[in-house]
């Protein structure tokens, strides 16, 4: 029988149900979707729908227990597709420099592995950067989770800011930062899309930098084709389909324990745990991390970066001493000195003399062609990590 009372009931009970998801929906549009409103759009070159930065799709070698431990990425700044788009406006914005005329993106081009081609880069008042600009390529996989050559900053979130202060890179405050970004229409949007709210401080512009440089992950090289191809195992005991002779050759010697590469970037990251003294200097002039963390133990070392897309980011080292990949391996070949802190990896086991590889011209060359074989030039050409600005 028809009961009027509880027909009633249940019908209220389905509109303030239908009332609460359509409240919901609305909430959920304005933070992670719906339309970008006017003043992002007449500022920046941004989808209407996020790209994606926080489920990349990434091969099986990079889902192996050994490179997932590397991950760096702390658990309250996960990295989210608004809260990255957010990072990379903020990565490309010149307004963040006292004179807004350098951003992040000016000594950390994606041309260039995310560096610099210049030995040392430019400030906001054309004076030099103490140290080479590092490439910022598979920073999340550093395992101990320092940034600067010094590692003088104890988490990404906490470097991004450094440069910012810099007085010779950008010159600003944070205060002053957070004032600017504030007086831009563009910001508060981006702001909520990413957390929530429009409240902008330097917190979550720090949050936000990380989740994008975090994002940038090259999986997409020449090397990654072959490893797939080679179907799992030891990459330094197989021989790769799409490798010419002479690259798997330079395979071979980088993983082997003659050369002892793979002791600073063995896994398919390629970087190493933590930093190292590479001989560069019998007499330590820059006691690097050392010198900043107060560790006589560590004078001479340095942060040891992914050699991912390690082809374009000359020239090298911290100090930018080294134009080619030729000389590079001629270092390791020959050129290396002894120190008190020299890295295990580069001293004799037996005597404790500097280890000399004695590699031949073929053997050298083959060693540079495997390392072209990590370059991934979609970092370069995708839209995702090009600068938003019209």
């Amino acid at each position: 029988m028809f009961n009027p009372i509880a027909y009633v009931r249940k019908l209220s009970w389905v509109v303030v149900t239908l009332v609460t998801i359509t409240a919901c929906s609305k909430k959920d549009a304005a933070a992670d979707g719906g339309t970008l409103p006017d003043p992002v759009t007449a500022a920046l070159n941004l989808p209407e729908t996020p790209y994606n930065y926080a489920a990349i799709a990434l091969p099986n070698h990079y889902n192996t227990p050994d490179v997932v431990n590397q991950i760096n990425t702390p658990a309250n700044n996960s990295i989210t597709d608004w809260g990255a788009t957010l990072g990379r406006v903020l990565f490309y914005e010149k307004k963040l420099s006292i004179n807004q005329t350098v951003s992040c993106a000016s000594c950390h081009n994606p041309a260039l592995g995310f560096s610099d081609s210049a030995i040392l880069s430019k400030g906001f008042a054309g004076g030099n950067t103490g140290r080479h600009s590092m490439s910022l390529i598979n920073a999340r996989y550093y395992t101990n989770g320092r940034f600067f050559w010094d590692e003088r900053a104890n988490s990404l979130e906490a470097q991004v800011l450094q440069p910012i202060q810099d007085a010779v890179e950008m010159g600003m405050r944070l205060d002053s930062v957070v004032a600017r970004l504030q007086n831009n229409n563009y910001y508060p949007p981006l702001f909520t899309k990413a957390f929530g709210d429009a409240t902008i401080n330097s917190d979550r512009v720090s949050r936000a930098l990380a989740q994008f440089v975090r994002s940038i992950v090259s999986y997409q090289s020449k090397y990654d084709v072959g490893r797939q191809l080679a179907g799992g195992g030891n990459p330094g005991q197989t021989n790769f389909p799409n490798f010419t002779a002479e690259e798997n050759l330079g395979k071979a010697l980088f993983f082997s324990a003659n050369t002892g590469c793979a002791a600073c970037h063995g896994t398919d990251a390629f970087t190493a745990p933590g930093p190292r003294n590479n001989g560069l200097d019998a007499t330590i002039t820059d006691a690097g991390v050392g010198g900043a963390l107060g560790n006589p133990n560590l004078r001479g070392a340095f942060k040891a970066h992914s050699l991912r897309n390690i082809a374009l980011t000359a020239p090298y080292m911290h100090d930018g001493r080294f134009r080619t990949l030729e000389q590079v391996i001629e270092h390791y070949n020959s050129g290396v000195q002894q120190s008190p802190t020299l890295s295990p990896p580069l001293v004799l086991p037996n005597n404790g003399g500097v280890r000399r590889l004695n590699l031949t011209a073929q053997e050298k060359a083959a060693m540079v062609a495997f390392l072209r074989t990590l370059t991934d030039n979609t970092l370069a050409t995708d839209a995702k990590y090009s600068n938003p600005f019209k």
